[in-house]
């Protein structure tokens, strides 16, 4: 044990000062040929290591690297700086290593109050047994969807679970053009087959398209298919929109479909400001909500979370009880692993019950606040110039735009596909690019509230300088 508090104190330095030095170093940097070799071919030793070298071996050759999402100046992809709070108990977690499908010990009592609050937070009903905490929005999708299939077989009078699906009409998923590709992933994996996935066109503000919705679900049901589920966007990843979500509901209710809301990285957005909040009316009306605490709260990965409005209904998706897993002291809600696919489960909800503490319900409104309100900032420093142009509406806290010099106009799709590996490279900022509507755009998304509009300026100029390399530039 003197070792291991050797260790422990040693990496509490580490961490704590990688944490408090992040925005002095470059947000991301190439990894050298002598350290990428290190950590894709080094042999396993012979003899065991001491744990104090192992720290140093993370402080020198893995520290240097990182993603970059710790830096203010990170504006790729949906992933956050990590919480304070979930760092400081992820080694106790890790100590207690229990497996959380159930039982009655403190993982699994928390994990109940944690999705209590993540319910009550966005404002979705919650009852006991209505939540999972997952791997991520992948996976929180799966167990969605399943839960979908097992209702509409039910309806039908066929047993999924015992019958499958062989033989019956095909099942119809409904997502936006703009919908994230774990929801196709889960209709693939599911059995439903791509094929039966309709991408619905989205307006001019990149939101499902109602009147196409409808036409679709009643083309289905007209050629004999099996309309089962729409799944609506509470914040798209490509541009934060959010879909006109109660109007989903309604056709929803109409036709019978199960209705999903996939709010993996905007469902948070629920709790700023009567402005953006505003957009998010229906969503409580949701069958099945996707968040996850990993994106906008900043806990440590992984953590995400699926909410059902009737827990029952996930129950009789998933519960298996083998003999030896009998448990008399779950109050009748029965065991996490009979909501979802995972058996042994790790304790997601130390993380997160750290985290919301740390930031308290006010904490979290201002995070999210302080944000939103960067993307607004960001979205008016293009629109007042003359060489940026910004591509959609700002409904959360991504902002989608191009770079349009005057004298490039004619290659504007080539220039604005290499410019976030140029910032990348250049250290001082990280960017990534997307499509919309075909055409080549940025996106930055603010996660980070130690994000300043000096960041921002700098982000521009970054996007500016880039633009001036040549592809050779630009490689490792």
């Amino acid at each position: 044990m003197d070792e291991l508090r050797r260790a422990s104190r040693l990496a509490a330095d580490v961490t704590a000062d990688y944490l408090g030095s992040v925005d002095e170093r470059p947000v991301w940097q190439p990894v050298t040929e002598a350290d990428r070799t290190w950590l894709m071919r080094q042999d396993l030793p012979s003899a065991g290591r001491p744990l104090s070298d192992l720290v140093h071996d993370i402080r020198t050759r893995v520290l240097p690297y990182p993603m970059g999402n710790g830096h203010p100046r990170f504006f790729g992809w949906v992933n956050s700086a990590p919480s304070v709070a979930g760092v400081l108990v992820a080694p106790i977690a890790a100590a207690l290593n229990p497996s959380c499908a159930g039982g009655d010990h403190a993982g699994v009592l928390l994990e109940h109050t944690v999705l209590r609050w993540l319910a009550e937070l966005v404002g979705f009903p919650h009852r006991p047994g209505g939540g999972l905490l997952t791997s991520g929005a992948s996976m929180a999708t799966v167990a969605a969807l399943a839960a979908a299939r097992q209702r509409a077989g039910d309806r039908d009078g066929v047993d999924v679970r015992e019958e499958g699906l062989y033989g019956r009409p095909p099942m119809v998923l409904y997502v936006s053009a703009e919908g994230h590709s774990c929801l196709r992933k889960a209709a693939e994996l599911l059995g439903l087959g791509g094929r039966q996935v309709r991408v619905v066109p989205v307006d001019d503000g990149f939101r499902m398209d109602v009147k196409a919705l409808r036409t679709l679900v009643a083309r289905d049901a007209g050629a004999g298919l099996r309309p089962f589920c729409v799944a609506a966007s509470a914040g798209t990843v490509n541009t934060g929109a959010v879909d006109p979500l109660d109007e989903i509901a309604d056709i929803a209710a109409a036709h019978g479909l199960w209705f999903h809301v996939d709010g993996a990285y905007g469902a948070l957005a629920a709790v700023a400001g009567d402005t953006a909040a505003a957009g998010y009316a229906g969503m409580a009306r949701a069958d099945s909500l996707v968040l996850d605490p990993h994106k906008w709260l900043g806990v440590p990965v992984d953590c995400g979370c699926v909410l059902w409005r009737d827990p029952a209904l996930a129950r009789a998706t998933f519960s298996l009880v083998p003999p030896y897993l009998r448990d008399d002291h779950d109050g009748g809600i029965g065991w996490f692993s009979e909501y979802g696919p995972e058996q042994t489960r790790p304790l997601r909800a130390l993380r997160t019950w750290a985290t919301m503490s740390h930031l308290g319900r006010n904490g979290i409104i201002r995070l999210v606040d302080t944000t939103i309100r960067l993307a607004h900032t960001l979205a008016a420093m293009i629109s007042a110039a003359p060489d940026f142009e910004l591509l959609a509406p700002v409904s959360t806290s991504v902002v989608a735009f191009r770079y349009r010099p005057a004298d490039r106009d004619d290659r504007l799709d080539d220039l604005n596909h290499r410019i976030p590996a140029a910032v990348q490279h250049r250290g001082r900022a990280f960017l990534t690019g997307t499509q919309l509507s075909g055409t080549e755009a940025l996106r930055a998304c603010l996660l980070n509230p130690a994000t300043t509009e000096d960041d921002l300026v700098l982000l521009l100029d970054e996007i500016r300088a880039a633009a001036t390399l040549r592809t050779t530039e630009i490689r490792p």
